[in-house]
């Protein structure tokens, strides 16, 4: 009998595999979904930039025609046709930005962020911006006014518009609020920002007197830019600690400065000026500059402004063009006032006690209980060492600052705005005392002019280097630098001016201006380039923005190689031998400017951070000046104390280079050769909500954009410790007077502030590379929206 083998069963299919592919699919198609989904909400909040929209409120019919560019120009019959039309753009593109600085400038933002910023809350309503916006208001003209109201006016026509349709930007969304109605005092109070963004002197006059009660005299004065004038009042150290007075105070950034200059067209291709301007200040997303063409019978003008601000404030109109740079005068003091030990709001003046005014400021938190806060007032200005925290048992720091008072800088913009001439110009910046500006200025009559502009304090006594007694009437301000007299020059012989933030006049000067310069070196790389060169064009106009030649390094590399030819390690002889090579230009493909922009910081690292408190270091405004100048003299054969205690120069040298190898190759890996500067120095455009994850892969993009230059060079690229590139020239500007209809232009990362916008970050890789858009005054083409009456 045949045997009957056991038949195999089938094997089981294997379902499981099926439903893995079942289960990819499924997550595949959701995330399809979400995303789409994500899409459309994002994009349901962009605004209407075709057809036509009822805009009440409107005499006639307002056109809005947005460029290639996203640049909105605007036509309408009348003034305030136009300012409500500018209002209502403005807040279609940049809302959440605006309503984010007025809150930030008035000391509001821990309404809608929580217990983070309560510090910083604390910190903006001692200084009062808001309160000095307040009382500014009624300073202006009839006509100033109603530009403001109007402005103001159309804003809130958009946010009603967004409470109709419930279409927010997504930052409202994510942070689960809606704006306040808009006021002609918000946009004073990011009026008065700029001016506190520009910055003051109030810091090193804190930190001089950190130094006085810390160190010898020798040492301390060897930070000062030059010795006090008049012999420093010193108080103890524990009756102010500078430190603790200061703790997270707001620091705007060292020199937040620019770059501008005016040819004659003795020195150019048409025979015609040339003006250039690129203001330098933080690099963010959105622009703090939003640009437009603002067209009405009495008014044509074309450039930039703050968002939340009628006018523009810098760019053309069809006869003169201008721009600024931040002079950086002494326009504050601090007043160190003694307390009544009996009656803790009353200070001492002239031998009595007055009582100052004490301002209830309550900070409501998103989330928490409101802050019960109190801004006591002498009568120099806010005390302002004790938003932190009491910090002194007798005497406490009061703030006298020109942007406190009454000021109507707006009310000039407007005029400027309609300037045809110099004179008209000039006549425009009377009512522009805050910020002091350096400002140049060309018309097509060929005139070209230059004006340090703004109130500027002549003092009874002192020179704005310390901290003076504010119980007595010595150290007062008496007056100001009168208008007449104020540093300026009409049609010079050179042919050119120009100015980056640098001493601006001579010794000669009969009124004292600042302590404090920027380095000089940007203003010599534009006076060589524009004295070695002929018949200029706009093109080299952009060029000269984009340039890229260290005159820091051309002075100081040479002579650190010569201090520091004997034996070393490999690495160091390495970096040695590619700083040797190198051309002092800052191109983003070399190594050289990698290894000696950090060893500049590395230097000064290595002399003051084991001295001085981190967060009293932050008060030292000149610090790069301060450390070029101990080098310069160490160079010399004069080392002073913080050199000397350091160990000697060739030591300081030494031990700044390792610590710069050492931590670069950490990231950038151990051959030199291979580093790139544009590896480690990029620029980013952080969005204000990025710094959540994952946020910032929504705000920011894709990564870094590697770019030259460095804060020395005119193309300013100031960077952090991690090589991040978050200041420099916020907006570039080149125009050539031959036609007045056109100028060159760029803002990164874009005009617009919302994400889903073509306008949103189409300018940054041309930032990077310095491709300037053209913007015109005449038959502009894009999208085009008409507002209409109802």
């Amino acid at each position: 009998m045949e045997a009957v083998l056991p038949q195999s069963k089938p094997k089981p299919k294997r379902k499981w595999k099926r439903r893995v592919l079942w289960v990819f699919v499924s997550l595949l198609l959701l995330i399809v979904i979400a995303v789409i989904a994500a899409n459309v909400f994002l994009s349901r909040s962009l605004p209407e930039t075709k057809g036509d929209l009822l805009l009440p409120a409107l005499l006639k019919p307002v056109t809005v025609i947005r460029d290639s560019s996203g640049v909105p120009h605007i036509t309408a019959d009348n003034e305030h046709d136009l300012y409500l039309a500018q209002g209502y753009i403005q807040a279609q593109d940049r809302l959440f930005q605006m309503d984010l600085s007025r809150r930030q400038a008035s000391g509001e933002l821990s309404e809608v962020i929580g217990e983070k910023t309560v510090k910083n809350d604390k910190y903006f309503r001692t200084l009062g911006l808001r309160r000095a916006a307040e009382s500014s208001y009624a300073g202006y003209s009839s006509e100033g006014k109603a530009a403001l109201d109007v402005f103001a006016e159309g804003v809130n026509l958009y946010i009603d518009e967004l409470k109709d349709n419930g279409k927010w930007p997504v930052e409202f969304t994510l942070l689960g609020y809606e704006p306040k109605p808009w006021t002609p005092v918000d946009s004073l109070t990011i009026g008065k920002y700029m001016a506190f963004d520009l910055g003051g002197n109030w810091e090193d006059q804190a930190f001089r007197q950190y130094l006085l009660q810390t160190f010898p005299k020798e040492k301390a004065y060897d930070l000062f830019p030059d010795y006090p004038k008049d012999a420093p009042y010193i108080i103890g150290k524990e009756e102010l600690d500078i430190e603790k007075s200061f703790a997270g105070a707001v620091i705007p950034y060292e020199f937040n400065g620019s770059n501008n200059w005016v040819v004659s067209g003795e020195k150019t291709d048409t025979g015609k000026p040339l003006l250039a301007d690129d203001p330098h200040l933080g690099l963010a997303t959105p622009s703090v500059w939003y640009q437009m063409h603002l067209k009405a019978p009495t008014v044509n003008v074309s450039g930039v402004i703050f968002a939340g601000i009628p006018g523009i404030i810098l760019g053309h109109n069809e006869n003169v063009a201008w721009g600024v740079t931040n002079t950086g005068p002494d326009v504050q003091d601090l007043y160190i006032e003694k307390r009544n030990p009996k009656n803790e709001n009353e200070f001492a003046y002239k031998e009595k006690w007055e009582k100052a005014k004490i301002i209830d400021e309550p900070i409501k938190v998103k989330d928490g209980k409101t802050i019960d806060y109190q801004v006591t007032i002498t009568r120099h200005g806010p005390v302002v060492s004790e938003f932190a925290g009491k910090s002194g048992k007798d005497t406490v720091l009061a703030l006298r600052w020109t942007a406190l008072d009454p000021s109507a800088e707006l009310e000039a913009v407007l005029n400027m705005n309609k300037a045809k001439n110099w004179n008209e110009f000039e006549k425009a910046l009377l009512k522009f005392e805050t910020p002091a500006q350096n400002f140049v200025f060309a018309s097509n009559d060929g005139t070209i002019a230059y004006k340090a502009n703004g109130k500027i304090p002549i003092r009874k006594k002192g020179d704005s280097m310390l901290p003076v007694p504010g119980w007595t009437d010595e150290y007062e301000w008496k007056s100001y630098i009168p208008f007449d007299e104020l540093p300026k020059t009409i049609n010079p012989k050179e042919g050119f001016i120009s100015t980056a933030n640098n001493k601006v006049i001579s010794d000669d000067y009969p009124y004292h201006i600042s302590n404090n310069w920027a380095q000089p070196y940007r203003q010599m790389r534009i006076q060589e380039f524009l004295e070695a060169n002929k018949k200029l064009t706009a093109g080299d106009m952009q060029s000269l923005q984009m340039d890229q030649v260290n005159l820091q390094a051309r002075e100081f590399v040479p002579q650190f190689l010569t201090i520091l030819n004997g034996p070393s390690g490999k690495q160091e002889q390495k970096a040695l031998e590619i700083l040797q090579k190198w051309n002092q230009i800052d191109s983003a493909d070399a190594a050289a400017p990698m290894i000696f922009n950090v060893w500049m910081k590395k230097i000064g690292d290595v002399l003051l951070t084991d001295e001085i408190p981190e967060e009293t270091l932050k008060l030292f405004n000149g610090r790069k000046s301060a450390i070029d100048e101990l080098l310069r003299e160490a160079l010399s054969g004069k080392p002073g104390p913080w050199i000397q205690e350091a160990g000697g120069l060739e030591q300081v040298l030494a031990k700044s280079l390792q610590e710069t190898l050492k931590e670069l190759e950490k990231t950038q890996g151990s051959d030199l050769t291979d580093w790139e500067w544009g590896e480690y120095h990029q620029v980013r455009f952080d969005h204000p909500l990025s710094s959540v994850s994952p946020l910032n892969y929504l705000f920011n993009g894709e990564g870094g954009i590697p770019v030259g230059g460095s804060s020395v060079t005119v193309q300013a690229a100031a960077f952090l410790d991690d090589g991040t590139v978050n200041h420099g020239g916020s907006w570039r500007f080149v125009m050539d007077l031959s036609d007045m209809n056109q100028a060159y232009h760029l803002v990164g990362p874009g005009q617009s502030g919302h994400v889903k916008s073509k306008w949103y970050h189409d300018q940054l890789e041309d930032w990077a590379d310095g491709t300037y858009h053209k913007t015109r005054l005449d038959k502009p083409k894009g999208d085009t929206l008409t507002l209409k009456p109802e």
